[in-house]
C-alpha cells in the first residue's frame, strides 16, 4: 500500500521558508496535498487583469481586490484563487492571509480545462462557506456563478453565455461590467 503524507499549511509555509520551492514555483495546498498549478498563458493573465480592473472600479473602497494570493481555508488548505474580493482591512492582510469570513467573492479563471477548478476547488470553497464563486470557462465562453454553499457543494449555479452587469451577492452596491469578458480579436 502506498502511504501518503498530508501537509498542513504550517508545514507548507516552512517548506517555502527553507527554500524547497523557488519563488516562481506554482503550487497550492488543497486538503493536505500539493497541487501543481498550470502555467499562466496570455489569455488567462489578460482575463484576470480585465476582471481585477472591473472589480476595482465597481467595488471602490467597499472591497479589496486580491489577485492570485493565498486564502487560508483550513489547517490543510490554502488555495490561491485567481481573484478574491475581500472585506476591507486596515492592514491589507499583511498580518495574516484572509480566511473564509473575509471573502466576499472568489473568481477562478480556467483557460484550457475547467475540470480541476470545477471538480476540486469549487466544492472546496463551498465546504468552507465561501458565499459566491465565479468560474470563468474561457474555452466554453461561459461564466458559472455558484451561490448557496453547503457541505456537499453549491446549491445554486447560474451559467451565463453573454454576461453583462453582474452584482456579487455580498456587494449589492457594486455592479461589475463584464460585457467584454470573452474578448475576441477582430481584424481592423
Amino acid at each position: 500500500m502506498l502511504s501518503r503524507h498530508r501537509l498542513t499549511v504550517e508545514e507548507f509555509h516552512r517548506m517555502w521558508a527553507v527554500g524547497i520551492f523557488k519563488e516562481d514555483d506554482r503550487v497550492e495546498l488543497i486538503e493536505g496535498e500539493l497541487i501543481d498549478m498550470a502555467p499562466i498563458g496570455s489569455l488567462h493573465a489578460g482575463t484576470v487583469a480585465f476582471l481585477a480592473k472591473q472589480l476595482e472600479r465597481a467595488a471602490g473602497d467597499h472591497a479589496l481586490v486580491f489577485v492570485q494570493n493565498p486564502v487560508f481555508l483550513a489547517a490543510n488548505s490554502e488555495p490561491q484563487p485567481d481573484i478574491s474580493l475581500l472585506k476591507p482591512r486596515e492592514d491589507f492582510y499583511r498580518i495574516a492571509h484572509p480566511n473564509p469570513g473575509d471573502v466576499l467573492l472568489i473568481i477562478e479563471v480556467a483557460d484550457t480545462s475547467p475540470t480541476c477548478d470545477h471538480d476540486i476547488k469549487v466544492p472546496l470553497y463551498a465546504r468552507h462557506g465561501i458565499s459566491e464563486v465565479w468560474l470563468i470557462d474561457l474555452e466554453g465562453k461561459r461564466l458559472h456563478i455558484f451561490t448557496s454553499p453547503s457541505e456537499t457543494g453549491y446549491l445554486e449555479c447560474r451559467v451565463l453565455a453573454r454576461p453583462s452587469m453582474i452584482t456579487p451577492s455580498l456587494l449589492l452596491q457594486c455592479a461589475v461590467d463584464v460585457s467584454a469578458l470573452f474578448w475576441e480579436e477582430t481584424s481592423a
